[in-house]
């Protein structure tokens, strides 16, 4: 199927059964899909279906790859399989279809010689997908697991990293939210199909940069890894992250947070960023109540409210009026818009229970980390504000001192860390929300399990570059020649960006004459190599990455089960 010929969608043209994570469905050809199962002997349908109710291998036939089938439902056999060209569908073998719970079937006959038995083929769309797993396999279904401790991986390779995510889920029993990208790795569909420029964003840390750099979209994503999931995954506790929904400053900040949930509404977990519009200034300079919160009324309730003193986690909070002050004058507009998107989320979720996060870690990157650190006043105005608004998070992300691209460097070292971390987690605890560590990628060791202690290991973990710089680091192994091309793609983003300090120091470290994945300035530049585009929208690597070898793909697997594990052992013992 690799060596089919691409395919147009809108102004895209990809081959995308080597293309995965972009389109919404992994049926992209219902006529060809429909053609090749009525082409199958009819024969063929009661074997598959004895052996996906005995539990025996499932058979194959010419053209059709059973991949996995689902618990019996009713008096059908519900299956996901693969056809020839790649595409992948579900089917339902029975005296009925499987209509009701996945809609209207692309196609449906009667088995000669046994008309009370009936073949239905449906499509792998996304809200097909949402419903099989939710219906028919809910134990492959991405879940709302509440403050339950977890791994956030991070899947910029998509299905090239979640068989080793499913392989130390086997090792260990562990909840992950197996399906996580952010939102300036990804594209909305339209994006793509349009041939729109990528749009842009500010990374921590780092500055300006396009987004949508992985080469996979909000929508596809979710769809391939849930397919991946049914076919692969254990009966196991997993969810899928739409990280850093952000909310920016300008009139259509919120407008546009809003399309991001639209675009992730079948996920199970939602990291909702408000950094853009805290007021910073607010904590040294606070403004008078009356100009954060006009409505006497609002103001007497956030006082009354605040005011009446509590013990929490160990911890006594009864802000002073001054305090209050600054707190309103950070946090105001920020839980408004939170208030604002969990409203929408309830729209667009109905009854589906969802894990909400409240992420306020990052901050202007003209603003020092420890500078604006979180505490304990910040991150209890902060929950119980939620709580008073009816947002029922069930995690929070507070400023630790955390970064990108370096582990703690904080003047108070891993014992000032470890304190502040198991203060915030304890007083989160308290309020029935678990604490979140973002940016974990390049913490060490001895400050992974700095943090195990101070949280117990009770915590969310999230890391993602680092799974990407694993690939790149077998790559170089396997296939020397393309790593150098990716090296090089970095190298001439580093010189595009020269007069960032960051690139002036990666590149002066920089041996010319010896790339290595483990340069500072791969490490820091790489990441737009895999989904870069063309001026008119196709992409212009993306499909090579997969198309590699079965051995380079094993190795890779081991290299991120054995990462995982590390980082479980370290965080939760």
């Amino acid at each position: 199927m690799n060596n089919r010929p691409p395919r147009q969608f809108g102004k895209l043209v990809i081959n995308p059964a080597v293309n995965p994570g972009v389109l919404e469905t992994a049926t992209w050809d219902r006529q060809a899909a429909w053609a090749a199962v009525q082409a199958i002997d009819d024969r063929f349908w009661p074997e598959l279906s004895h052996a996906a109710a005995t539990g025996a291998p499932l058979p194959a036939s010419e053209g059709l790859q059973p991949l996995a089938a689902a618990e019996r439902w009713q008096d059908t056999t519900p299956l996901l399989a693969t056809l020839e060209d790649g595409q992948q569908v579900f089917l339902s073998i029975g005296s009925s279809s499987a209509s009701a719970a996945l809609g209207p079937p692309i196609g449906s006959k009667s088995l000669a010689g046994q008309p009370s038995l009936q073949i239905a083929l449906y499509p792998t769309d996304a809200a097909v997908v949402d419903r099989y797993a939710r219906i028919l396999a809910p134990s492959r279904s991405p879940q709302a697991l509440g403050p339950l401790p977890r791994l956030g991986i991070g899947t910029r390779m998509t299905t090239a990293v979640w068989p080793a995510i499913w392989a130390t889920l086997q090792q260990r029993r562990l909840a992950t939210n197996a399906i996580q990208n952010s939102v300036r790795e990804l594209h909305f569909l339209k994006t793509l199909l349009e041939g729109l420029p990528s749009e842009r964003n500010v990374a921590f840390g780092f500055g300006e940069i396009e987004t949508g750099y992985t080469g996979s979209t909000y929508e596809g994503l979710w769809v391939a890894g849930v397919l991946n999931a049914l076919r692969h995954g254990p009966r196991c506790a997993y969810g899928a992250d739409a990280d850093h929904i952000q909310v920016k400053r300008g009139a259509d900040g919120l407008a546009r947070a809003r399309r991001l949930l639209e675009a992730t509404r079948y996920y199970s977990f939602y990291t909702l960023d408000v950094s853009d519009v805290l007021n910073y200034a607010a904590m040294d300079s606070p403004p008078p109540l009356e100009n954060t919160l006009p409505d006497r009324p609002t103001q007497r309730a956030l006082l009354s409210f605040h005011r009446q003193g509590r013990q929490i986690g160990g911890y006594t909070y009864r802000p002073d009026e001054a305090t209050l002050c600054r707190l309103a004058g950070k946090y105001w507009e920020a839980l408004a818009a939170v208030e604002a998107m969990y409203a929408h989320l309830k729209t667009l979720k109905g009854d589906l229970p969802f894990d909400l996060e409240l992420s306020i870690d990052e901050h202007p990157n003209d603003l020092p980390t420890f500078s604006c650190l979180t505490s304990e006043n910040e991150l209890l105005f902060v929950l119980l504000e939620a709580e008073r608004r009816g947002i029922p998070l069930t995690h929070v992300a507070p400023n630790f001192g955390v970064e990108k691209g370096t582990d703690y460097r904080g003047m108070d070292g891993l014992a000032g860390l470890e304190r502040r971390a198991h203060t915030l987690c304890t007083l989160a605890e308290g309020c029935g929300v678990m604490a979140d560590f973002h940016s974990g990628d390049d913490l060490s060791t001895a400050t992974r399990q700095a943090i195990g202690r101070a949280t117990a290991g009770r915590s969310h973990f999230k890391v993602s570059p680092n799974l990407q710089l694993l690939f790149a680091a077998v790559l170089a192994d396997f296939y020397p020649e393309l790593f150098r091309h990716w090296w090089e793609d970095a190298l001439a983003y580093a010189r595009r960006t020269a007069s960032s300090p960051l690139a002036q120091a990666c590149l002066a470290q920089t041996d010319l004459k010896h790339p290595s994945p483990h340069d500072a300035l791969f490490h820091h530049f790489s990441f737009a190599y895999v989904g870069r585009r063309s001026p008119e929208g196709q992409f212009l690597c993306r499909e090579q990455f997969y198309t590699l070898s079965p051995a380079f793909y094993q190795a890779y697997q081991q290299r991120v089960v054995h990462y995982l594990l590390d980082l479980a052992n370290d965080l939760f013992g």
